[in-house]
């Protein structure tokens, strides 16, 4: 399966969750390829502590692939080339984490037949060797995001399950943000509107959405706070459902959500179960969030009724 990775705008957590999911998705045994698409900002190898890939590669990269300056993408093994002591030992039943990083060097382009074509064979290959392959996209109105759209409309894809996600954090700006990536002018719906009418039916139906920075104001970590803060917490949460249920990004387009979490603001690492056990630093709900978007993530549908919501909304 295809899970193609794009946020509303930068800082969303969209980078940091998708390779937590990544992560998650692999220790369940199956094996999963991370692309990073973020061409003017590739960091995946940071979060998966790959010091040597931090921002990037300076090798064979997918900047350079795409545009034929190599032959092949870059790959590297998480669990062989992780500098992070808890990713170096592959966990017993856990199957393949590879990356594929961008370029340290890259920036933005524009698609034109010829990389499209390339894009289409990368992930064509890479789909017959993992279970998932989660591309991570430049966040808002992209290159790489319509690059990947041509790509998946092509013939050679139609039978290739793909799904995308849209990350937004969980905040005004950011719900009125995400719907407009999704729905406004030049927004994904009205990108895919250049392909037929199936493409645009089966890509309505696959876009699902995750929240992130997520506050629990009924939650106990929140003890330390006035009577009066928790109140008026508890009605922006429920003046934000009422936002988001408006703009198509309420419960039943919903994903998952992962909450606000001091590792994942001030670290931007993969949250292992010994940073919520032994060393007690993250939050055992951030982790189950990352479990849930993981099984979630490998559905043949994420929901029951997708297609008719997308008819209803064409």
């Amino acid at each position: 399966m295809l899970l193609f990775a794009t946020s509303d705008k930068g800082g969303t957590g969209r980078s940091v969750s998708s390779c937590n999911l990544a992560y998650r998705r692999s220790l369940q045994g199956a094996n999963v390829c991370y692309v990073d698409f973020d061409f003017g900002s590739p960091t995946a190898g940071a979060i998966f502590d790959i010091e040597e890939l931090r921002h990037g590669t300076p090798g064979q990269g997918i900047h350079d692939y795409l545009q034929g300056a190599d032959s092949e993408a870059e790959r590297h093994s998480v669990w062989a080339e992780s500098d992070r002591p808890e990713l170096q030992a592959r966990p017993d039943g856990a199957g393949d984490l590879v990356l594929c990083p961008g370029d340290s060097d890259g920036s933005e382009f524009p698609g034109d037949e010829y990389t499209v074509d390339r894009c289409v064979n990368l992930l064509l290959e890479l789909s017959r060797e993992f279970d998932l392959v989660i591309v991570d996209l430049s966040a808002g109105r992209s290159h790489a995001t319509e690059m990947v759209m041509s790509a998946t409309a092509r013939p050679e894809l139609a039978n290739l399950p793909w799904r995308w996600i849209v990350y937004h954090r969980w905040t005004q700006q950011h719900v009125l943000a995400a719907h407009s990536l999704v729905y406004g002018e030049r927004g994904l719906v009205e990108t895919s509107k250049i392909f037929d009418q199936n493409f645009q039916r089966k890509f309505l139906a696959s876009i699902r959405y995750v929240r992130t920075a997520v506050v629990n104001p009924d939650g106990d970590d929140l003890e330390g706070l006035k009577p009066t803060q928790v109140s008026w917490l508890r009605k922006i949460d429920a003046d934000l459902h009422q936002m988001a249920a408006k703009r198509k990004l309420g419960r039943m387009n919903l994903l998952g959500s992962v909450p606000l979490d001091p590792v994942l603001q001030w670290r931007e690492q993969i949250i292992t179960d010994d940073d919520t056990g032994n060393l007690d630093i993250a939050n055992l709900a951030t982790a189950k969030a990352f479990v849930d978007l993981a099984v979630k993530s490998s559905e043949e549908l994420f929901a029951p009724g997708l297609e008719a919501i997308a008819r209803g909304i064409e």
